[in-house]
């Protein structure tokens, strides 16, 4: 068996890191021919790209090729490879999209945000697989992604959408009653809205499963990780939006279920750990045998699930909501979001007005007629960034 050649778009992020955990384990399934990240650390960069053995590197950063070039050299000196042959050096904010472009078995778009869009384009446009951490590429695109896609050429690295996948593989679209996405709660599960409104940054980074970047962390405290969630599984399985629930399941061992037309609902379990959705997507249909450790069955546990408290949690609500309006609503929600964020991390904003801001950006956008372009989706965002600052601004 010819190894995949894998492209990996944000290799130092947190999905980017345990990909790597993944890919050298499995020599005969997977190579790295590329990888790129934002820039912000370069030496880990480089360690990741000479390790791997990579043909080229790619750095959003404009300005940052020579410093990367110097790094490279450092870390091939540092593991006693020849400085000779060094990866291709791709600079800029279309290097991820470039390298996305080539010649790929699998892309794994592991970055985070909107700006993950062009990418995941460029993979679908070259014919790739597309295993999709980037969930805001297919939230804010929709119909230009699904227009490009195959029948299964896009595969989820999201845990909850990788165990949905998995589930229906017992039995056909038609069978299928509902889907049933499971969420952790964040660290403030089993609080009132009015006990939310003045934690901080540093409580909501507490996740009690999962280790995760600020704005994905953030994003699960609020549940509009959760929200955004529903609407990828309403594009990515063709499930009409009142037929996914979202129940709070602690634990974060059950990731997601399928209900079916006989009553039979089908779960898919595993201890928390991002490396088996991961490894699934890069070789779907096939599993990667020891790709995470199995649940321990000789030891007692006790799994729970509580319903979604929307007054004190009521993101998803409006995701429902926008993801039902289409159009350019989600990419003005996801954009709106990306700043609220940053604006509650800079002490502008407090917790619960998170999605009270989202809430009023929605309310005030006017979505153009017709089909979706990339060039509405473009305005939009920029219409919801500028307008979430003002309300931020006062």
């Amino acid at each position: 068996m010819t190894p995949r050649r894998v492209v990996l778009l944000g290799s130092t992020g947190s999905v980017g890191t345990q990909a790597i955990d993944v890919v050298p384990a499995h020599p005969g399934r997977f190579s790295v021919a590329a990888i790129t990240a934002g820039g912000g650390d370069l030496d880990l960069l480089a360690s990741q790209a000479i390790a791997l053995g990579v043909e080229a590197v790619g750095v959003a950063r404009a300005d940052a090729g020579p410093a990367l070039r110097e790094a490279l050299g450092r870390a091939a000196d540092q593991a006693g490879r020849s400085t000779s042959r060094l990866p291709r050096v791709v600079c800029g904010p279309d290097a991820a999209a470039t390298l996305a472009a080539g010649e790929a078995d699998v892309v794994l778009n592991g970055i985070t945000g909107s700006i993950g869009l062009a990418p995941t384009l460029a993979a679908l446009e070259a014919g790739s697989t597309l295993a999709l951490a980037n969930k805001e590429s297919l939230i804010v695109g929709g119909p230009l992604v699904k227009a490009l896609a195959g029948p299964d050429q896009i595969q989820p690295v999201d845990s909850g959408h990788s165990a949905i996948a998995q589930c229906l593989r017992s039995g056909s679209p038609a069978e299928v009653r509902r889907l049933v996405l499971t969420a952790s709660g964040g660290p403030f599960r089993g609080r009132t809205r009015d006990e939310l409104a003045h934690v901080t940054p540093d409580q909501a980074m507490q996740h009690p499963t999962w280790s995760m970047g600020p704005m994905v962390t953030t994003n699960s405290a609020t549940l509009v990780n959760k929200g955004l969630e529903v609407i990828e599984a309403h594009l990515l399985f063709d499930v009409p939006m009142d037929r996914i629930d979202v129940v709070v399941h602690p634990q974060s061992v059950v990731h997601s279920m399928v209900e079916f037309v006989d009553g039979s609902t089908i779960a898919q379990a595993s201890p928390p750990d991002m490396r088996l959705p991961i490894a699934l997507a890069l070789g779907w249909p096939d599993r990667v045998a020891g790709a995470a450790r199995g649940c321990d069955w000789t030891t007692a546990a006790t799994w729970q699930f509580f319903p979604l408290d929307d007054d004190a949690f009521p993101a998803v609500r409006l995701a429902r909501r926008v993801g039902t309006a289409g159009s350019t609503y989600p990419a003005a929600f996801n954009a709106a979001n990306e700043e609220a964020v940053q604006g509650f991390w800079d002490g502008r904003l407090g917790f619960t007005d998170i999605v009270d801001v989202l809430t009023r950006v929605v309310d005030e956008h006017s979505a153009p007629s017709g089909e979706l372009t990339l060039s509405a989706v473009l305005r939009a965002e920029q219409w919801a960034r500028l307008r979430a600052r003002a309300i931020l601004s006062g």
